[in-house]
């Protein structure tokens, strides 16, 4: 399996992106925190989980090895594919998680798109033996403000919601981009998911 690639980033998306490794470009699938922290251009090392099914093989990108770790334990739990793996290391960095699991927060995992209080109460009890795999948490790398609507929209959308309501989501965070110019992109995707969770 692909445990992590480093190369330069040639193209990006709300959820994805291309990595250069000499000559050959990989697409990665990632969270949109992590999208938003690379750069065309720029030489970038992304963890990576090798998804294989029988009609494709999806490579997942992630920005530290505690997130990948996450994305590959809420799989283990039946009944959750990658699709919701990542939509739960999008909205809950690995730290949320163990506490939401460990707690029994079921209203904390009925946050994240996709999953609902059955599949919140599985996750709970499949995991929670498991948890303690999970390790400490990295701090987000901050993103030029400019242009940081573009970036959370996109993600948002690529995590299955509106455009109306990823619209929606920006304009609710935008008093904090203004507050703090530098805030990470990856701070206001979190609190753009949040207000949309409530």
């Amino acid at each position: 399996m692909i445990s992590h690639l480093t190369g330069t980033v040639t193209a990006i998306g709300g959820t994805w992106a291309v990595l250069d490794l000499g000559g050959f470009g990989l697409r990665v699938l990632c969270t949109p925190n992590t999208a938003a922290a690379l750069r065309v251009g720029q030489l970038h090392t992304l963890q990576t989980s090798m998804v294989v099914r029988e009609d494709s093989l999806t490579l997942f990108g992630f920005a530290d090895a505690d997130e990948r770790d996450a994305f590959e334990l809420v799989q283990s739990a039946s009944g959750i594919g990658p699709k919701i793996a990542q939509a739960v290391v999008s909205v809950m960095n690995p730290e949320q998680l163990r506490t939401a699991i460990a707690t029994e927060n079921v209203v904390a995992l009925t946050r994240v798109p996709g999953i609902g209080t059955k599949g919140a109460q599985r996750i709970i009890l499949e995991l929670k033996d498991k948890i303690h795999v999970l390790g400490a948490i990295s701090t987000p790398t901050s993103a030029p403000a400019s242009d940081w609507r573009a970036q959370v929209k996109a993600g948002l959308e690529g995590l299955g919601w509106s455009s109306r309501d990823a619209d929606a989501a920006c304009e609710r965070v935008a008093t904090l981009a203004a507050e703090d110019p530098a805030t990470p992109v990856a701070v206001l995707m979190r609190a753009a998911l949040q207000s949309l969770a409530r």
